[in-house]
Formats: structure tokens, sequence, C-alpha cells
């Protein structure tokens, strides 16, 4: 079992091309299932295999992450990749097998997405402050999650050579490496350009295979940001917020409803964030119905209840 996950966290790198957030997360995720099953077997036994894994130690599994309090959302990140493991297993198989494929995924809590308010968005574009290359960076890197709506996986792997300032358009990489081109608008567009024209004039670092092509944003030795870097920098200026901190992916639900709210199209919107399905999509038109109502409720004079009377309108007296 250990053999074919280092196989398989090979192929997400040298064939899939995955992110290395990516390849961090699946090999911890098979490592700590390979640890919780190895831990079942009787002293003295051989080491685990992928055949000796069945549905029952995958339900177990999954109720000894249960007990541990994991969130729902995380065991089902686990379980999937337990599935994507087997299926790389299965590719030149005869025989397929697939225990995680047989196991539900745990049911997961419907939540709408934190969104900003379009005066919360702009003074977060505020908060870098400073003339040196690191706020200009971090400011650079706000009005692009903001303008673009693009993942942190898509920011941190954009190059120079995929903006184009001139139209005003900016490639981006999102899963399954698929490209689509959006708009940034000119206020992000300088505020890179003045971020980049702030870089000592050195020699590019030199970069490792899966990182080819000259990044947009770097850390201070020259070389590619991380997402991680980059949930840590959206995280240290939104603390300033009156709501508290956010997500990077708080910026792109913000995009996209702010879109909405301005009457955007529904299919524009799903090509500028780049998902498959327009179900997907159609969430933020929960969210942008949801702070209509409030506004409605807070403003109008014959609106005649507040948004704590609204909640409670439904329920049958006693």
């Amino acid at each position: 079992m250990e053999k074919n996950i280092r196989a398989f966290v090979a192929f997400l790198k040298d064939e899939r091309g995955a992110s290395s957030e990516t390849i961090r997360a699946y090999h911890s995720d098979l490592r700590q299932f390979l640890t919780f099953a190895s831990s079942k077997r009787p002293p003295g036994a051989a080491p685990l295999k992928p055949l000796d894994v069945d549905p029952m130690l995958v339900r177990e599994y999954l109720y000894w992450l249960d007990r541990r309090q994991e969130q729902k959302s995380s065991m089902a990140r686990k379980l999937a990749a337990l599935r994507t493991f087997y299926r790389y297993l299965n590719r030149n198989k005869t025989r397929r097998v697939n225990p995680a494929a047989e196991v539900r995924t745990p049911k997961l809590p419907q939540r709408l997405p934190r969104v900003l308010t379009k005066d919360d968005a702009n003074a977060l574009m505020e908060f870098p402050e400073g003339d040196g290359p690191a706020a200009r960076r971090d400011r650079a890197i706000l009005e692009t999650l903001y303008s673009t709506g693009a993942r942190v996986s898509e920011l941190v792997g954009m190059n120079r050579a995929d903006l184009d300032v001139k139209e005003g358009l900016v490639r981006l990489r999102g899963k399954g490496r698929k490209e689509r081109i959006v708009p940034i608008g000119d206020v992000a567009v300088e505020a890179i350009k003045d971020y980049l024209a702030s870089l000592p004039r050195r020699p590019p670092p030199v970069m490792r295979h899966a990182d080819q092509g000259q990044p947009v944003f770097r850390n201070h030795r020259g070389r590619r940001l991380t997402a991680r870097s980059v949930a840590r920098l959206v995280a240290r200026y939104s603390a300033q917020l009156a709501g508290g901190r956010v997500s990077p992916h708080a910026l792109r639900h913000s995009f996209a409803t702010h879109l909405l709210d301005e009457g955007a199209d529904l299919r524009a919107i799903q090509e500028m964030l780049g998902h498959a399905s327009l179900a997907t999509t159609q969430k933020y038109t929960h969210v942008a119905m949801d702070q209509l109502m409030k506004v409605y409720d807070q403003s109008h004079p014959r609106a005649g209840r507040t948004p704590a009377a609204r909640a409670t309108s439904g329920k049958t007296k006693s």
C-alpha cells in the first residue's frame, strides 16, 4: 500500500501536473488512512496491500474520524482521496476494485458562502499600507482576487505571460488543467504593474520542472507564492473588518454576488468562475436574494418586519 501511495503521488505530480497543495492533501489523507488501517492488523502481519482494504474497513475509518470530531467536509475529502487512489490503481487492471466507491459520502451541511459587503470589500483593498514591494504585492493580490474571482490556486499559478494588460484580460488555469480567459479590472491591472515595477532587477530564480514560467506573485526569495501564504495574508488584512477574518474564497464569492447584484448574466458569471455546471453558480442567487431581503426589511418604510420577525414568521403558533 505504501509503495502504491508513493507511485500515486508521483503520478499526480508528473502526469497530472497537480498543484503542490493538492499533492500534499492527497498524500496526507492517504497516509492517515494507511496508519489507521495498519493499526487494525494483527501483530506480525504482512504490510497492508490495496486488496486487503474492503468497504467495512473504510466505514470503520470514517467512524473513527467522526469520533475525533472531524468536520464532515474533511471526511468527504478523505473518502474522495481514497476513491481517486483506487481509480488510479485500476487503470491497467482487469479486476477493478474500489472499496471506497461502495461507501456513502457523509452528508454535508448546506451553507451559504460568506460574502463581503461592497463597502467591506472596498475597505479591504485599502488595508495594505506602505510603498515597499510586500505592501504593493499584497494590494495587487487582493485586487486581483476580487477583480477576477480567481481561486487562490489559480492566482498563485499566474505567470506574467498570462497577463494581457492592454486588453485587460488574464488566463487562469483551473481544476483539471482547464484554462479560461477572464477580464481583469483597470484598478487590479494598475496594482499589478505597480507591484512588478517595485521588484529589484535581478535574474529570475531557477524554477523546478513543475513551476515553469515567471510567476506574477512571489515571496521574498523571488519564488512563486504559495496558496497557504495568500490565505495567511488575506486573513491578516481581513481581521481588521468588523465581521472578522475571511478566506481568499470569500473574495471569489463576493466577486460573483456583487456582479449578480449589478445585473450580470448568470451564465457569464459561470464562465468567469470556471464552473462546469450552472447549478454550482446558482447558489449565488440565494446569497443575493438573502441580502436583498435584509436590506428591504431594514430600509423599506412599509416592510413592517424586522429580520428577526421574518425568521420566525413561518413558525406555527401553539
